[in-house]
């Protein structure tokens, strides 16, 4: 048997982070009538946002489609920020969703959607317990510290999609975060980090989810979104300082996400402003 040499950068050089199993995947995702249509895996790309984009724009995906990538070598969080990390480190896909008949002035709750369902999955299939930080964070605890595991990102693809790309990071060790504030599943004492079950369990609480919200026409009260959103998102009752565009800054509590999914915040001024955009900083411990 030939000693495998410590730096070979094979699908197998680190066995505590195994490939995905593709085909797997496929068959326990794609059902009849099911909303995912198709699941590619691929090695290694820039970004699966940017790709699947790409080929809904090229006519080359429809809705269901999913993409994961091994590894994102120009993965984008909102503001483009880059999120990279090490190849099976994490997940890292994104789907393909056409919501039709539901107004478009609704879209904006896909990626507030996303964040339930993402939580709820992994709730289930990791036992961690995840909050949301409004808009598109998903954070852990370790250590008694909140720190940042998974993002978010929506993004429109021609006239009638939306492409919402999730990142995770699964196996993230203390010794390769990005940042001090960065997490992982596994830091935050996971009972499970085998991707396969992860992504299959996220997936399929999206496409609850999404089929919940699109029969409800996009009415994320009717739905139950809005009310589910709220009592896991961990903006809530904070003080939080919002940077908006231009410059601009505002500081006060957090109150409530309102019917079109925009942060309200109570200023010191007594003045209840919503936010629709923009970084939100947590000033103080829940």
């Amino acid at each position: 048997m030939t000693p495998r040499d410590a730096s070979d950068d094979s699908r197998w050089s680190d066995l505590d982070r195994p490939p995905l199993n593709a085909a797997a995947l496929r068959r326990g995702l794609v059902q009849e009538g099911g909303l995912w249509r198709d699941v590619e895996v691929v090695q290694s790309t820039g970004s699966t946002n940017s790709d699947l984009v790409a080929l809904a724009g090229a006519g080359k995906a429809g809705e269901g489609a999913v993409l994961v990538a091994e590894e994102q070598t120009a993965g984008r969080g909102r503001l483009d920020r880059q999120w990279t990390a090490p190849a099976r480190s994490g997940l890292f896909f994104s789907v393909l969703l056409t919501p039709g008949a539901v107004p478009v002035a609704r879209w904006g709750w896909l990626p507030l959607l996303t964040g339930v369902a993402v939580a709820t999955g992994l709730s289930r299939s990791a036992g961690v317990d995840t909050a949301l930080k409004w808009p598109n964070d998903l954070l852990v605890s370790i250590g008694g510290e909140e720190r940042k595991a998974g993002g978010i990102l929506a993004e429109r693809a021609g006239e009638d999609g939306v492409v919402v790309g999730v990142g995770i990071n699964v196996t993230l060790r203390e010794n390769e975060l990005p940042v001090p504030q960065a997490g992982s599943l596994a830091l935050a004492g996971a009972v499970s980090t085998d991707r396969d079950p992860l992504l299959r369990a996220m997936l399929r609480s999206l496409a609850e989810w999404y089929g919940r919200w699109r029969d409800a026409d996009g009415d994320p009260a009717a739905c139950g979104l809005q009310e589910t959103y709220a009592a896991g998102c961990a903006t809530l009752g904070r003080t939080v300082r919002a940077e908006l565009p231009g410059d601009r800054a505002i500081t006060g509590e957090a109150v409530a996400v309102d019917g079109d999914g925009r942060l309200v915040i109570a200023t010191e001024k007594g003045v209840q402003e919503p936010v629709g955009a923009g970084d939100i900083v947590h000033l103080r411990p829940a």
